[in-house]
């Protein structure tokens, strides 16, 4: 079946309130992580993680980071309008590129009270610095089918837009959190190698890691590699619409080195394993990018929602395309990729490069749930009914499971 035909009813499970976790544990990698291959279940915790793993194969991080992206504007009239930065506009080519515009930028946003704010009205924001004041003026440009085009800018053209969302906004907590962001969630909703800012969300799938986990890891000869995609607020939105026919995904930036397309085709032989659903989502972009070079389209370097059901060839190997990929770059004499993805791995999707995958429990209805729908198969619905039972803590700041494909996977599971 072809997921624009899917019922998302058939993708819903009961959360009850009590088992979304509010806040995080004091210690990042003492949460509870389910483990699950070839239909068996056991748990640990992910202090133990590298006991699970095999020797001698990859994980692959998303070290993007969150951004402060929550900014409150009040009214003359007193009223408050808030403003959510979800993706640049179209017109920027890539993440730092808009976070470095000073003086002026165009973001899509969501907008609190936006019924209350007209069409080229202007908010404004006095930013008090250890230095200076600084004026931040926003103006309503136009909106589109879930989001609105707001231009800011600002009175210091010395002044970045990443800097001004580090002195005046606030990190964005999931919504189904029900509470403000406190200062520790500063840190907590950070990864720990969280290094390229433009996220809207964490990648909660790495949110457990520690600097002594890493260190077991490497003990093992894990190798681990980075991507960076700039997580935004449209993929964790449940699905509204009766089928997928009418969901949109929004578009995400990915960057992604040369070395890291090297360590994914060296280790193609052997398990990789993506840490987080962003992860995933940045690798399989990869082989539809290089489907797209391999039939001359040199020049879109976007994938589309509908692009790996559409098309009509799909013989290309993930050895072809990480290959392809690399002679792409040594013509253009770039060491970094730079990609939009609208992609949507959904049940009938057949994983490519991935066959192990961490990460955490997802929201009824989400297309990260049809994620884990398409990665093994309908035991989702037995992996979510065990850690209901076992007393498993929900979303971004529960506890996670680390997930073997129910139809990929070639490397040895011991040791």
């Amino acid at each position: 079946m072809h997921p624009r035909n899917l019922s998302i009813q058939d993708f819903t499970y009961f959360l009850p309130e009590d088992r979304i976790a509010k806040y995080p544990l004091p210690e990042r990698d003492a949460s509870k992580v389910l483990i699950y291959h070839s239909g068996k279940i056991t748990e640990d915790i992910y202090r133990n993680l590298d006991q699970h793993l095999p020797r001698n194969n990859l994980l692959i991080f998303n070290d993007t980071k969150v951004v402060e992206a929550r900014i409150l504007f009040q009214k003359p009239t007193g009223g408050i309008i808030e403003i959510f930065c979800l993706e640049p506009h179209e017109e920027y080519v890539d993440m730092a590129i808009c976070m470095m515009q000073k003086g002026r930028v165009l973001w899509q946003c969501m907008i609190g009270g936006a019924s209350k704010w007209k069409h080229g009205q202007l908010l404004e924001k006095k930013i008090r610095t250890a230095e200076k004041e600084i004026l931040l003026v926003a103006r309503y440009v136009e909106k589109k089918h879930d989001s609105f085009t707001i231009e800011f800018s600002w009175n210091d053209g010395s002044v970045s837009f990443a800097e001004i969302l580090h002195h005046t906004g606030a990190i964005p907590l999931p919504p189904y959190l029900k509470r403000e962001a406190e200062p520790s969630d500063t840190e907590r909703y950070q990864t720990i190698y969280a290094h390229h800012e433009g996220s809207v969300a964490a990648p909660t799938g790495g949110l457990h890691f520690t600097n002594d986990l890493t260190t077991n890891l490497k003990a093992k000869n894990i190798q681990t590699e980075f991507v960076t995609l700039h997580v935004g607020a449209g993929t964790f939105k449940p699905v509204k619409s009766k089928t997928l026919e009418e969901h949109e995904m929004h578009a995400e930036y990915i960057t992604i080195s040369k070395r890291t397309i090297k360590g994914i085709l060296k280790n193609l032989s052997e398990n990789i394993i993506a840490v987080g659903t962003t992860s995933l989502r940045a690798i399989e972009s990869l082989y539809w990018l290089g489907m797209k070079l391999r039939s001359g389209e040199k020049n879109d370097l976007m994938i589309n929602q509908w692009e790996p059901y559409d098309r009509t060839s799909n013989d290309l190997s993930a050895v072809e395309a990480m290959n392809i990929l690399l002679e792409f770059m040594d013509k253009q004499n770039i060491e970094d990729l730079h990609l939009k993805t609208r992609i949507l791995i959904a049940p009938s999707y057949k994983i490519k490069i991935t066959n192990g995958l961490i990460t955490n429990f997802h929201q009824p209805q989400s297309t990260l749930l049809l994620l884990v729908a398409a990665f093994v198969g309908n035991d989702w619905k037995k992996i979510y009914d065990y850690a209901l039972k076992n007393n498993f803590r929900f979303l971004s700041y529960g506890d996670g499971c680390l997930l073997w494909s129910h139809y990929a996977g070639t490397g040895e599971m011991t040791g």
